[in-house]
């Protein structure tokens, strides 16, 4: 990840396009490849505050602040309009991090060790919330094909309360991993060996993380402000872009983060990260984005398309099918990422 770091002066580049006038594509162009080593950066601030505490909430603190990227860009999407993109990114985040965070990772620790294994405790709730945020991508989607909703009213009213029991349910795993059951998840294992401590303090973790995402915030805008046209410049679809190419700069700190900590063979936070940041994409950053859509006056309800819905349950199958055993190889992070391959030609031809 440090080479891309090389790409951070393109930030001010894309500042001073965007100021002149210059070519949408060029402003999006700019802006996007700057983005990808502040979210590195973002990871790694993230990484080293996650050093100050265990496994468990080292793994929500890199899921929470790497989707933090992804939150800023699909926010200030929603506030312009781009209702459409922002309900891409999030299938698309869901089925990125499961696919293509998780099998780059398992690709990546697999060539270096022979075969890596996590906890089977955290195995086990991320295959259980997996299966409930497949059902609440699915019950909207039913919910406007049985119900005949032409202005989308009553979809947009019924997503708020799924938006609620979702929250909730994303609650619950929270208070079963980090209370009740907190012993299964070997909390605070890895700061006993040593092996998680941290190269920054505290202070500098939170000064270096916050200046990253107020960088990522004003380059999201410029992004943001660029997209309708650099999309209809390239001829792709906002649901290629939504699902692909703006959870790819997203999800740039999860990438480096859940790859360097299987490199390390610390599959437990790698899959953590993977599959927690799926989870909470789906549990959480989803919710979140329909009480904004109401604060900005852009209802956003949660009915996906057919194709999205069934990518991101083919993606959870998928996901289920390698972490189930909790133990992992390289062939099975070859075969995610071969499947993130399938869909991805899918959605370009869509």
């Amino acid at each position: 990840m440090k080479y891309l770091y090389w790409l951070l002066v393109l930030a001010p580049v894309a500042v001073v396009a965007e100021r002149m006038h210059a070519s949408p594509l060029l402003v999006f162009a700019l802006s996007a490849l700057a983005i990808l080593p502040l979210s590195g950066v973002l990871g790694h601030a993230t990484e080293e505050l996650s050093g100050h505490a265990g496994p468990t909430v080292g793994g929500l603190l890199n899921a929470t602040l790497g989707n933090l990227a992804e939150l800023i860009i699909a926010a200030l999407a929603l506030r312009a309009g781009l209702v459409d993109l922002v309900k891409a990114s999030i299938t698309g985040s869901i089925i990125g991090n499961l696919l293509l965070v998780l099998g780059a990772a398992q690709l990546a620790g697999g060539l270096r060790f022979p075969t890596q294994r996590f906890n089977a405790a955290l195995a086990g709730m991320s295959v259980a919330l997996l299966g409930v945020a497949v059902v609440g991508l699915v019950v909207p989607a039913l919910f406007q094909a049985a119900h005949p909703d032409p202005q989308r009213h009553a979809t947009v009213h019924m997503s708020v309360y799924m938006a609620v029991l979702l929250m909730t349910g994303y609650g619950l795993s929270l208070v079963y991993s980090m209370g009740t059951h907190r012993a299964a998840f070997c909390e605070g294992g890895d700061i006993a060996t040593g092996e998680t401590a941290p190269d920054w303090s505290l202070t500098k973790s939170l000064v270096v993380l916050a200046a990253a995402a107020a960088a990522i915030g004003w380059l999201s805008e410029i992004l943001v402000g660029a997209t309708e046209e650099a999309v209809h410049t390239l001829g792709l679809s906002q649901l290629f872009v939504g699902l692909i190419l703006i959870p790819i700069i997203g999800n740039a700190a999860e990438h480096s983060t859940a790859i360097m900590m299987a490199v390390k063979n610390r599959m437990d936070l790698a899959v953590s990260i993977a599959i927690g940041s799926s989870i909470q994409v789906a549990l959480l950053i989803a919710p979140l984005l329909v009480f904004l859509g109401m604060a900005f006056g852009r209802p956003m309800d949660l009915a996906f398309s057919a194709l999205e819905v069934a990518s991101v349950g083919i993606a959870a199958a998928i996901a289920t099918v390698a972490v189930l055993d909790a133990e992992s190889n390289w062939l099975e992070g070859a075969f995610l990422l071969l499947v993130y391959a399938m869909l991805g030609v899918a959605f370009f031809f869509y």
